[in-house]
């Protein structure tokens, strides 16, 4: 699954702001999969939640100091999801390969009770009754049974865990956290540009004070000199 892209990242930025965009991402992200992932059936949409949720956890973790505690509850809260998830597609994945294992070896067994039928013009019940892996099936049969109970179970837990973290606003608290970090940046920036913009005015009227300075004694000079050369005055 590809993630959704980041957009408005700057590498000259606060670590706080870029990584409260990039989280905001992962969140919706994560939460875009929920209507279909609660689907039973949805085992593709499963795994993708679960890469979502492990990128969600791996920002948190590098990033969630910049977050405070909503950040801890959520990092918790996406390791949870991801290795239920993650149990779910390890069932999801041996399955089929239980299913295409007893496939090959009913295979086998066919191949070999034909064998044994020989030039017969039919083969009798009883050479089934001897197939080589006879006594496999059932073990298979049980192993399939746990292992799609287990998955039934695992998949209740992850419904009941993502309606509760729902309920408590784990992922609406860490997008406030994330969102404040992005407007704490935006009136940094702005009493920066408002401070830019008086130290430029203070400069500029320093300048025209300084230039002002210069004339009112040039002038000065040039009066004192015309009034040296014009001597005193006379009656």
């Amino acid at each position: 699954m590809k993630a959704h892209r980041v957009k408005k990242l700057d590498a000259t930025g606060p670590l706080a702001e870029n990584a409260a965009r990039i989280v905001l991402v992962r969140v919706e992200e994560l939460r875009s999969f929920a209507p279909r992932a609660l689907d039973p059936e949805a085992a593709v949409v499963q795994h993708d939640m679960r890469i979502a949720a492990k990128r969600l956890r791996y920002v948190l973790e590098a990033t969630g100091f910049c977050f405070g505690r909503p950040a801890a509850i959520a990092r918790k809260r996406a390791k949870e999801i991801q290795d239920l998830l993650g149990e779910v597609h390890d069932a999801d994945v041996m399955l089929p390969r239980l299913a295409e294992h007893r496939a090959s070896l009913i295979d086998a067994d066919a191949a070999a009770v034909r064998e044994r039928a020989g030039d017969a013009e039919d083969v009798e019940p009883g050479l089934a009754a001897l197939a080589p892996h006879r006594t496999s099936y059932r073990g298979l049969d049980v192993f399939e049974v746990h292992l799609r109970a287990r998955r039934a179970l695992l998949f209740d837990r992850f419904s009941a865990l993502w309606k509760e973290t729902e309920e408590r606003g784990v992922w609406r608290l860490l997008s406030r956290a994330a969102d404040n970090e992005i407007a704490r940046a935006a009136e940094a920036r702005r009493a920066a540009e408002r401070a830019a913009r008086a130290r430029e005015a203070l400069e500029e009227a320093e300048r025209v004070r300084q230039e002002a300075s210069e004339r009112a004694t040039r002038a000065a000079a040039e009066l004192a000199e015309a009034e040296a050369e014009a001597g005193p005055p006379t009656d």
